[in-house]
């Protein structure tokens, strides 16, 4: 990270991020991620005076933008798109990670939603809005590949669920089974809305 052009407050909210979603928001200390990102600790207060509260909610947006933005460069990938394509590719990052680096990391939108949704406002707030961040890109996708827009919030809703309960699963059981079963399950359904497919 230290090379990677960030200053030292990107390099922080990226390595929130990184913490959470193997360890979780209470596990993740402050000075774990200063120490990750390289950073002195006293920027910490520097550059998040609200605490660990705020870094965990920019964490969390940063994640949302980051799903968001992979939704384009899926896209991007594919001559023709399809809701299929889109939710394998989907998927597929995660059975890559898992299958070259392991089980260790899951989504941290998920994971802060875990530990916080009822204990903390703040992150319950910033892991809906992450949701909704890459929800809202999905669903422009489906309308863009001819699925009608009083489908596509809904069908991005299940792709999105569908592909969070997989990554669960796939890490209790060490396996991509879950993944690989929701994209070959739900590709027929997703492909079913385009109308004259």
């Amino acid at each position: 990270m230290a090379g990677s052009g960030r200053g030292p407050r990107e390099r922080m909210v990226f390595s929130a991020a990184q913490l959470i979603r193997r360890h979780g928001v209470d596990a993740t200390g402050m000075r774990d991620v200063a120490a990750h990102a390289g950073a002195p600790r006293g920027s910490l207060q520097h550059y998040f005076p609200g605490g660990k509260d705020q870094l965990v909610g920019e964490a969390l947006q940063w994640a949302g933008r980051y799903a968001a933005a992979r939704v384009a460069r899926f896209l991007g990938d594919m001559d023709r798109p399809t809701p299929s394509g889109l939710f394998a590719a989907m998927v597929r990052q995660w059975t890559d990670e898992y299958e070259t680096q392991g089980f260790a990391a899951g989504c941290p939108v998920a994971a802060a939603t875990v530990d916080c949704a009822e204990s903390s406002e703040t992150t319950r707030r910033a892991a809906a809005d992450a949701f909704a961040a890459w929800t809202r890109p999905v669903a422009e996708a489906l309308v863009g590949m001819g699925v009608p827009a009083e489908r596509s919030g809904p069908l991005a809703t299940l792709m999105i669920s569908s592909l969070e309960g997989a990554i669960l699963m796939a890490r209790a059981e060490r396996d991509v089974r879950a993944l690989t079963t929701v994209a070959r399950e739900l590709g027929p359904l997703l492909d079913a809305a385009v109308p004259g497919a």
